[in-house]
C-alpha cells in the first residue's frame, strides 16, 4: 500500500456505449529521447508538440543542470539549445527511468562532477547495469549496490569502442547508451548478452531517432548495435502522440461498448503502442484506420488472450486489466522485467485484480488471468505507478465502486488522463 496527499478518485462506470474521439499528448518515449539528442546536437533543436508530464519535466530539468537551454514557446514548442556540459549538477530522477538510464551516459561527457538521486521508489530500480557499463567505458563512478544515488566524476569525453552488457532487466540501459555514442570519441559497439532481451521495439526507436538526425548506426546482429562517432544534427523534430497512453481508451470501447477514434495516429512508427491494434483484435475488437486516425469499435465482448508481451511489457496493464473483465482465461508471458519497473507489476496487478475479486496468478515470467464472477468494488492501489492507476480506470467501467487510489500518479506521462477520462465517457455516464 502507498500513501497518497490525495483522496481515492471513484472511477466513473459506463452506462452505456461509448462514441469519443481523444486527442492525445505526444510520446514520453519520443519526448525523452529528442530532448537528449536535442542537448548533444551541433544545433539548436525545435522540438513540436512534445509531451507535458513529469517524466518530461524532469528529463528537461536535468538537462538543464548540466547547462542545456531548453525554452518553452508560447506554442507549447520547445526550443532546445545544445549544452556545454561544464558545470557541476545534481541531477532528481524522480521516478523517470528515462531520465535515471539516459543522462548518466551523456553527463559523463561532463568535465565536472554530476551526482544523481531519485524518489525512494526510484532506489530500488535496478541501476547496476548503467553504472557497470559506463566503468567499463572508463568512466569513475561512485555508487552504493548500484543503485540510486551515484555520482559520476567526468574527464570531458568518453572514448567509447566495443562494449558487452546484460540488458536483460531493461532494454533503457541499451537505448541510454547508444543516444550519447555518437559523441564518444569512437563510438561503440554495444553487444547484449544475457536470457533475453525486454522491448526491442524501444531500442528500434532509438536507432530510429538517431539516424533520422544524421547519426550514423546499424546493428549488424539481432542484439549488436553500432554508433559511429559525429555530430547530430538539430532542426525542426515532431513528436507523435503518445501510443502506449492510448491504450486505456482504446480499452474504454472494449469494456463500455462503442467507439473510440484517437486521432494522428501514425502510418508508419516505432512505437510499441501501435501493438495495441493487432492485440486488441485479437481480443474481440474491431479496428480501422482512415485521414482521421484509428478507431476501435466494440459490442463489449472481451475475449481471453494468450500473447508474449516481451516486445512491449508496457502494454500488459492494459491487457491484464481487460483479461480481468473477459469471459475466458489469458496467459501473458515475456514479462518479467516488470518487476523492476516503478512497482513490481506482476505483484501489483495480481493483487489488485485478487483484491476485486479477480483471480490472477503470477508466474515466472507474467500473469495468468482466469474469468471471475464476482468482481466487486474495492479501493484499488496505484503504488506510485501511473499505469496501475489507468488499469484501475479500465476496470471501473465495468465494476461500480472501484476506487483509485492515486489518479494523480498518472501525472508521469499524461497530467490530463482525468480529465480526458471523463470527457470521453460523457455521453455515457
Amino acid at each position: 500500500m502507498t500513501l497518497s496527499s490525495y483522496s481515492p478518485w471513484p472511477a466513473p462506470v459506463a452506462k452505456g456505449p461509448i462514441t469519443a474521439e481523444v486527442a492525445l499528448p505526444g510520446s514520453k518515449s519520443l519526448t525523452n529521447r529528442e530532448l537528449v539528442l536535442s542537448a548533444l546536437a551541433k544545433e539548436q533543436t525545435l522540438l513540436v508538440a512534445p509531451l507535458k508530464s513529469r517524466d518530461s519535466q524532469l528529463m528537461i530539468e536535468a538537462l538543464r543542470s548540466l547547462g542545456t537551454q531548453i525554452k518553452e514557446l508560447e506554442s507549447g514548442d520547445l526550443l532546445v539549445t545544445p549544452a556545454a556540459f561544464n558545470q557541476k549538477a545534481k541531477i532528481d530522477c524522480g521516478l523517470a527511468g528515462t531520465v535515471m538510464r539516459f543522462v548518466p551516459p551523456i553527463a559523463a561527457l561532463s568535465s565536472e562532477e554530476i551526482h544523481f538521486d531519485g524518489d525512494e521508489a526510484a532506489r530500488r530500480r535496478p541501476m547496476n547495469v548503467t553504472i557497470s557499463s559506463l566503468r567499463g567505458l572508463g568512466v569513475t563512478v561512485h555508487d552504493k549496490d548500484g543503485a540510486l544515488p551515484f555520482t559520476i566524476e567526468g574527464a570531458g569525453r568518453i572514448r567509447g569502442g566495443e562494449l558487452t552488457i546484460d540488458a536483460s532487466s531493461s532494454s533503457q540501459f541499451v537505448s541510454g547508451l547508444l543516444l550519447a555514442a555518437a559523441r564518444f570519441d569512437d563510438g561503440i559497439t554495444l553487444r547484449h548478452e544475457g536470457e533475453h532481451l525486454p522491448s526491442l521495439p524501444h531500442i528500434e526507436m532509438t536507432l530510429d531517432c538517431l539516424a533520422k538526425r544524421g547519426v550514423n548506426v546499424s546493428s549488424p546482429a539481432p542484439t549488436v548495435w553500432q554508433v559511429q562517432p559525429g555530430e547530430i544534427n538539430g532542426g525542426r523534430i515532431a513528436i507523435e502522440p503518445d501510443l502506449s497512453n492510448a491504450g486505456p481508451f482504446l480499452a474504454a470501447a472494449m469494456v463500455a461498448g462503442g467507439s473510440v477514434t484517437i486521432p494522428g495516429w501514425p502510418d508508419s512508427t516505432t512505437q510499441v503502442g501501435d501493438e495495441f491494434d493487432g492485440i486488441l483484435q485479437q481480443m474481440g475488437a474491431r479496428i480501422s484506420r482512415s485521414e482521421k486516425g484509428l478507431t476501435i469499435t466494440s459490442d463489449g465482448k472481451i475475449n481471453g488472450i494468450t500473447i508474449d508481451l516481451s516486445i512491449g511489457g508496457e502494454l500488459a496493464p492494459v491487457i491484464a486489466a481487460l483479461a480481468a473483465i473477459a469471459d475466458s482465461p489469458s496467459r501473458i508471458s515475456g514479462i518479467a522485467h516488470l518487476r523492476g519497473h516503478e512497482t513490481d507489476r506482476l505483484a501489483a496487478l495480481a493483487t489488485e485484480i485478487n483484491r476485486i475479486g479477480g483471480i490472477c496468478r503470477e508466474t515466472a515470467d507474467g500473469l495468468e488471468v482466469d474469468p471471475s464472477e464476482n468482481l466487486h468494488g474495492a479501493l484499488w492501489h496505484t503504488y506510485e505507478d501511473h499505469r496501475m492507476a489507468t488499469a484501475g480506470a479500465i476496470i471501473g467501467l465495468r465494476v461500480p465502486g472501484i476506487e483509485i487510489e492515486d489518479i494523480k500518479t498518472t501525472s508521469k506521462t499524461m497530467p490530463t488522463f482525468d480529465k480526458l477520462w471523463l470527457d470521453m465517457i460523457g455521453t455515457a455516464i
